[in-house]
């Protein structure tokens, strides 16, 4: 027992040092935090929906959508691989009952064909070997392909993904502290957002999916036919912002939204007015240019979300690779078309299915109850731990209290949400901090009553008391760790304090007091103790 290292301790009183003072930004108001030099470290816990105030939104992904898309895009991929060096002449590629089909022109070509299609179709779904697509050949030369159900699936499921990704990128945009977005189950994504307490800018910027097209506007469009809805052949009818007349466009796109390297809200220099900058990349610089260079003098019409946001016209060969969209913008609502624009478009259209909004003053309540609740655990440990092991009950309040400030600044480290399931947290694990104490204190008694000496009966009450504490908190531990990884939300809030007193919990129990004993066993040798 005697034998604890100076190095050890040293190494021991450093570091719990440390996470003192890391624990500190944690405790101080924000307000407090910048004003501080920025060499001084000031991570610190961020408060949850529930805590902090702010929105709430379940989002659901229109997945029909994604099987369309799907077969929209095959449509495209067949049509430029039979262009390909050599050409294969095929007739028009039709969808029909969520199948694609096209006749091959030479029936010899038939094989040439399936050679091509194999590489687009799909190699094969995860570990299952299944393709993605299914090619049968009707009549020796008129091709179906299907779509698989895996291959559906999986769509979703990365269509999902991208959507979540997507759906972060823009809420970071806005300026928000620490959002939360994950999915649930197939098809749904959560958004927590703390500290945004009008949730109609979030679900305007959210529900935009953000498909940016340029297309020429027709001009040989009858106005007459257009309002019965009739569109010339090779374009379709497209509705304007703002109530304005459906406009006629061309089914080709000019250029699309992969094409864009960059979204920003701007004004317009001669009236002022909010508009959107845009930067396309290389290919699509070099595209745009040549497209205004041979269109000079007609309309071309900026689309986004099959909307047509305004139809300027090309006065010029626009060769910088810029374009500015201008439509009656308010400086927000320019703002979020370019956010909602650079972050890229969302591979599945998601509609709102359920909001809700904490205010700032119930979050403030229930920081207050907590805050109560954990403060009446630590007293009522603390009296309990005392009255009952006397200096032995001080050396494990002083851990109880290391180890709160220690969770704190582990939590602060990686800026993770308290919620309030994680205050509960923090409530359990100040009670459970010293079941690892009261187990080594009821040992040592033991070995007292068997007539051991003071410093062989320390000795065995750490060493024969440290495997069970260990046996027990492995099965909190994964008890955890079962909650972090299947949980969301509150649940894994919950989880993560929990770890993490585990943990310190230990060390401090068991290390930090044992230290604290030994120290005051080699100064003063004591014969006797009252424990």
């Amino acid at each position: 027992m005697l034998d604890f290292p100076r190095w050890k301790v040293l190494t021991i009183s450093l570091f719990l040092a440390v996470m003192v003072l890391l624990s500190i930004p944690s405790l101080v108001p924000k307000s407090v935090r910048e004003t501080w030099p920025s060499w001084i470290p000031a991570k610190a816990i961020n408060f949850g929906l529930d805590l902090a105030g702010g929105s709430y939104l379940l989002l659901e992904g229109d997945t029909a959508d994604v099987a369309k898309s799907r077969i929209a895009q095959m449509a495209d991929q067949v049509k430029a691989e039979m262009r390909r060096d050599p050409r294969i002449e095929i007739g028009d590629v039709s969808v029909q009952g969520g199948k694609l089909s096209f006749m091959v022109r030479d029936p010899s070509k038939v094989d040439a064909v399936r050679e091509r299609l194999l590489p687009i179709t799909g190699s094969g779904v995860g570990t299952t070997g299944q393709r993605e697509w299914d090619i049968a050949v009707r009549d020796s030369s008129r091709f179906e392909l299907t779509p698989t159900q895996a291959g559906l699936d999986q769509a979703v499921q990365t269509a999902m993904d991208d959507a979540r990704e997507v759906v972060e990128r823009r809420i970071n945009a806005l300026g928000t502290v620490e959002p939360t977005v994950v999915r649930e189950g197939d098809n749904r994504i959560v958004v927590q957002v703390p500290g945004l307490n009008d949730p109609t800018a979030l679900k305007n910027l959210i529900g935009k999916t953000a498909k940016l097209e340029f297309r020429l506007v027709d001009t040989t469009a009858n106005p007459a036919d257009l309002a019965r809805g009739i569109a010339p052949a090779g374009s379709v009818i497209m509705p304007y912002a703002e109530g304005g007349a459906p406009v006629a466009v061309q089914r080709q796109v000019m250029i699309s939204g992969d094409m864009l390297v960059n979204a920003s809200q701007t004004y317009d220099p001669q009236t002022g007015a909010p508009g959107v900058t845009l930067q396309l990349d290389g290919a699509g610089s070099r595209r745009f240019a040549k497209v205004t260079q041979e269109n000079s003098g007609k309309p071309f019409a900026i689309i986004v979300d099959n909307v047509v946001i305004s139809a300027p016209r090309i006065n010029e060969p626009i060769l910088g690779g810029s374009a500015v969209i201008n439509g009656g913008f308010t400086v927000q609502s320019a703002n979020e078309l370019a956010i909602a624009l650079r972050s890229g478009k969302l591979k599945v259209p998601l509609k709102v299915v359920q909001e809700s909004t904490v205010s700032p003053e119930l979050g403030a309540d229930s920081i207050k109850a907590g805050v109560t609740a954990s403060i009446i655990a630590v007293v009522a440990v603390i009296a309990f731990m005392i009255l009952t092991y006397g200096r032995f009950g001080i050396y494990a309040t002083l851990a109880v209290v290391i180890n709160v400030l220690v969770i704190i600044a582990m939590m602060g480290l990686i800026s993770a949400t308290l919620t309030l399931p994680g205050i509960a947290g923090f409530v359990l694990t100040i009670g459970t901090a010293v079941d690892a104490n009261v187990l080594i204190n009821e040992r040592i008694r033991e070995e007292r009553r068997r007539g051991r000496s003071v410093m062989q009966s320390v000795e065995l009450g750490y060493k024969e008391a440290s495997r069970t504490i260990f046996e027990a908190n492995v099965t909190h531990a994964i008890a955890g760790v079962i909650m972090l990884v299947l949980g969301s939300g509150p649940v894994r809030g919950f989880a993560v304090v929990l770890l993490f007193g585990i943990a310190t919990s230990v060390f401090t129990a068991v290390v930090f007091t044992r230290m604290l004993v030994t120290i005051w066993l080699r100064r003063n040798r004591p014969t006797e103790i009252h424990i």
